[in-house]
This record gives structure tokens, C-alpha cells and sequence, in this order.
């Protein structure tokens, strides 16, 4: 039996004041056995994304505790949790969220700066991983010169460039055409099959069909 290496007990999320709240998530408890193909589905508003936000520790919940490899993060202090998130876990955006004045290079580089990786390392690492996502010819490319496809393939990418055990993909299809989503969902099959926990936020259906782990939440809990 797999361990858990993502866990959360009785998430709770409100936003707001006493006067006007907003209740995002309401309990939620789930467990996430490492080397999942795991997807949260749901609709929009419902949660989703809050949660995602939650097991990366990018949010804090207001009640509950997320686990991450048996550590507590919702008790780690600010530098203790960047610093895990920078070896645990990599992030993926609908987005992209890619610096457009860096290379695509550069931009996988910068993951690696934070975590105080040499130069010559982050040139290798980074060239390495762009031969993984299919664009080593696309070294010198900035994002305005690359497609929707070939942008997420290089946030994918940037993702790994710390080995993450975990990687979280909020809507990773969601801004693609047909042709540029099956080649972004063809990487993001090859990086599980090599071992990674993926989560995946997701309106996709054909998608979720090919999850081990299928989480639903509505009005900000988990269905049964």
C-alpha cells in the first residue's frame, strides 16, 4: 500500500469579515498516496482552485492542516515553507506565467536560482529539461515567439527544474487549442509515468476519465 505523501484534515476556508463571509472550502479531508494520477473536478467557484492553493501552501487555511511527506505546513513559518515548496512541489498555471523578457532557458533557469543552484547547473538542467518537453530548439525563444502549447510545455518544464516529488497543475489545458492540449497532456503523462504525484484541477472530462483518483467538490466540499 502506497503512503499518503499529500494529506489534508478538515480544510476549512472562509473569506471575508463578520459582516459578509465567504465560505470556499467546508471540511475538506482527503488523502493522496504518493505517485498518483489524482484530478479535482468541480464547478467553477466551488473550491477547486482554493484547495490546490491549500496543498501547495500558496494560502493558509482559516481551520485544518495540510500535510506534505508527514510535515504539517499550515505550522511552518513563511521561510521554513518556501523552502519546501521550492524541493517538494512544482506549479503549474492556466497562464503560464512566464517572465517575457527571459529565454525560454531563462525561464526554467529561475526556479533554480531560488534554490541557490549554480549557474553552469541551472544552463544544464534547464537545457536538459527542454529536450524532455520536446523544445531544446526553442532555447533562445521568448515567450511572445512560442504558441499557447509551447508556453505551458516550458512552465511545465520550470516545474521540474527542482526534481518536485509533487507536481500541482491548476487548469494546465485551459487556454490551449486542441492541437497544443494533447501535446501538453502527452508531457504531463510522461512526467507521471516517471514517478511524480500529479494533481490536477481540471474541467476537462476526457482527462479526468484517465485519473487513478478523482476528487468532485461542490459548494467547497468533497463529494463521496
Amino acid at each position: 500500500m502506497r503512503r499518503s505523501i499529500i494529506k489534508t484534515e478538515n480544510l476549512v476556508k472562509t473569506y471575508g469579515n463578520n459582516k459578509v463571509k465567504t465560505h470556499a472550502l467546508k471540511g475538506v479531508s482527503m488523502a493522496i498516496p504518493e505517485g498518483a494520477f489524482s484530478c479535482i473536478i468541480g464547478p467553477s467557484g466551488h473550491g477547486k482552485s482554493t484547495l490546490l492553493h491549500m496543498i501547495g501552501g500558496l494560502d493558509k487555511p482559516t481551520e485544518g492542516s495540510v500535510y506534505i511527506d508527514f510535515t504539517n505546513i499550515t505550522e511552518l513559518k513563511d521561510s521554513k515553507l518556501s523552502e519546501l515548496r521550492g524541493k517538494k512541489i512544482g506549479f503549474v498555471f492556466q497562464f503560464f506565467n512566464l517572465l517575457q523578457n527571459l529565454t525560454a532557458l531563462e525561464n526554467i533557469q529561475t526556479a533554480m536560482m531560488f534554490n541557490k543552484t549554480s549557474p553552469i547547473t541551472q544552463k544544464v538542467k534547464a537545457a536538459e529539461l527542454l529536450e524532455l518537453v520536446g523544445l531544446s530548439d526553442k532555447t533562445d525563444a521568448k515567450p511572445s515567439e512560442l504558441s499557447g502549447g509551447q508556453q505551458q510545455r516550458i512552465s511545465i518544464a520550470r516545474a521540474l527544474a527542482n526534481d518536485p516529488d509533487i507536481l500541482l497543475m491548476d487548469e494546465p489545458t485551459g487556454n490551449l487549442d486542441s492541437e497544443s492540449e494533447d501535446e501538453v497532456l502527452n508531457h504531463i503523462f510522461k512526467i507521471h509515468k516517471a514517478g511524480k504525484t500529479v494533481v490536477i484541477v481540471t474541467h476537462n472530462n476526457e482527462l479526468a476519465k484517465k485519473a487513478e483518483i478523482l476528487f468532485e467538490i461542490k459548494d467547497g466540499k468533497l463529494k463521496s
